[in-house]
């Protein structure tokens, strides 16, 4: 494990990205080592392409070996490593962001994305387990990858917690969700304020529709129509009239791990096609 920084002298800015001698591009997180929980669906992986392919070394974490050994694989060379964990046990992410130091030898990004949906229906009506098992994993879950993360996180950090554009809005039948993207904000905004002395940065972000499974069961579920029929009627919600791309909220993500974000904390950064406007 790497002794924690401390809070005097320059620790408001660690940048070790190497100089630029020969007058061409520095990668944007070269010398970086990030963890990206739900690491192994489309968001988590295409964040972690977009970390690898701008220098950073990446652990991903989810719940499947299988799934996270395929992930790893499509990545350039070895800068994608992974780790199975059940977001909702402390020590499982604990033990997570320990292999992460371990192999690295530091920790300066992380990236809470492991996330559930649940059912749609009415609050009166919502099943009590369902529920908690969305907090469980959305809440519970970006509060341990905080907690755990920036325990060791090196100066001039980054976390960004992965809410929605329902955790800024709602809508009928997803309280769960909504309740849970909301309270997830509430956990940003505390975390930026604690972690500022140590030049640490937390954000979220709040992706609308994405163009991948998870969102295309909701769409189907929410609408009772087939999977093209339902997400026509979600473009049409969207001034954009598009899902997103996974890679589109990936360079988001990666927005804020890097340099160019450096003066910005506590902030809900929105990539949902003008959904929420």
């Amino acid at each position: 494990m790497i002794s924690l920084p401390g809070v005097e002298e320059d620790a408001r800015h660690d940048d070790h990205s190497p100089s630029d001698e020969e007058g061409g591009a520095i990668a944007r997180l070269a010398g970086k080592a990030a963890l990206i929980t739900g690491g192994a669906g489309s968001i988590g992986l295409a964040t972690a392409r977009a970390f690898a392919a701008e220098g950073a070394q990446v652990m991903i974490v989810d719940l499947e070996e299988a799934a996270l050994e395929r992930a790893a694989r499509t990545a350039p060379g070895e800068s994608i490593a992974w780790h199975a964990a059940d977001v909702t046990s402390s020590e499982a992410v604990k033990a997570a962001v320990a292999a992460a130091v371990e192999r690295f030898g530091r920790l300066d990004v992380a990236f809470a994305n492991a996330g559930v949906a649940g059912v749609i229906a009415t609050v009166s009506e919502y099943p009590v387990d369902v529920f908690e098992q969305v907090m469980a994993v959305n809440v519970i879950g970006s509060f341990l990858v905080a907690k755990h993360a920036l325990a060791v996180m090196n100066a001039g950090g980054s976390l960004i917690i992965n809410s929605s554009v329902v955790g800024l809005t709602s809508d009928r039948g997803i309280c769960a969700y909504a309740t849970s993207k909301h309270a997830v904000v509430g956990l940003m905004r505390t975390a930026a304020k604690e972690v500022a002395p140590r030049g640490i940065r937390v954000n979220t972000i709040h992706p609308g529709p994405t163009d991948n499974e998870f969102q295309h069961r909701i769409e189907v579920e929410a609408v009772g129509a087939s999977e093209e029929e339902s997400a026509r009627a979600f473009e049409q919600m969207i001034p954009l009239a598009r899902h997103a791309k996974p890679e589109e909220i990936a360079q988001a993500v990666l927005f804020l791990a890097g340099d160019e974000s450096a003066f910005m904390t506590g902030h809900t950064l929105t990539v949902d096609g003008g959904l929420s406007i």
